[in-house]
């Protein structure tokens, strides 16, 4: 009987094809091990002027509006929601970057406001100002997909890094550090961080 290698190609095809999905698998893990998203979603508003707002105030807290995003160095906003797990989860992280001086602004997202407030209330308030975006008109504007969802302004008020997922502090060393240093800006170290643990 004579040997036909025709039939061997289907064969090996369908081993190559499970080959690379395995290995591209393995590389996904890997990554996610040390902290950096493989499947972010790109931002429309990185590298562009921050959209306006128009915001609701949250009780006695005082209003963020626009004008806050420009002249005050980096600044960090925060869309975020008490019905929102990662939320709770990045609170900490969040509560050192404003403990380390860095301005933070949080717009409370499609959140009822006894709900926001005693949010605010047992985990603490690290926001220096805070608007509520009720309808999630301000979300629309900004590109906001899922909570929580974090964005990085320059002093000119432009968006230089759209951080989607919770702000941990593996994220922030593995990923918005770096990021930031690749845009020209630094993070201070936050409280508990040692210098050189990036």
């Amino acid at each position: 009987m004579k040997f036909n290698w025709l039939m061997v190609i289907p064969l090996a095809l369908t081993v190559g094809f499970f080959g690379v999905a395995a290995y591209q698998l393995s590389n996904n893990q890997n990554a996610l091990q040390q902290g950096v998203d493989t499947q972010a979603l790109p931002s429309a508003q990185q590298g562009r002027a921050a959209p306006d707002l128009s915001l609701q105030p949250l009780a006695d807290t005082a209003l963020l509006t626009r004008a806050d995003l420009e002249g005050n160095g980096l600044v960090v906003v925060n869309f975020f929601a008490s019905w929102c797990p990662p939320c709770r989860a990045e609170h900490p992280t969040l509560t050192a970057m404003a403990e380390a001086g860095v301005p933070l602004y949080g717009v409370n997202y499609r959140d009822r406001i006894d709900q926001a407030l005693s949010f605010l209330g047992e985990l603490g308030n690290p926001y220096d100002r805070i608007g509520r975006d009720e309808q999630a008109r301000n979300g629309a504007d900004w590109g906001v997909v899922a909570m929580p969802e974090t964005f990085f302004i320059d002093d000119t008020g432009t968006v230089v890094l759209h951080f989607r997922g919770p702000v941990t502090e593996r994220a922030v060393r593995n990923q918005i550090r770096p990021a930031l240093a690749e845009a020209g800006h630094d993070l201070p170290l936050l409280p508990g961080e040692a210098a050189g643990t990036n």
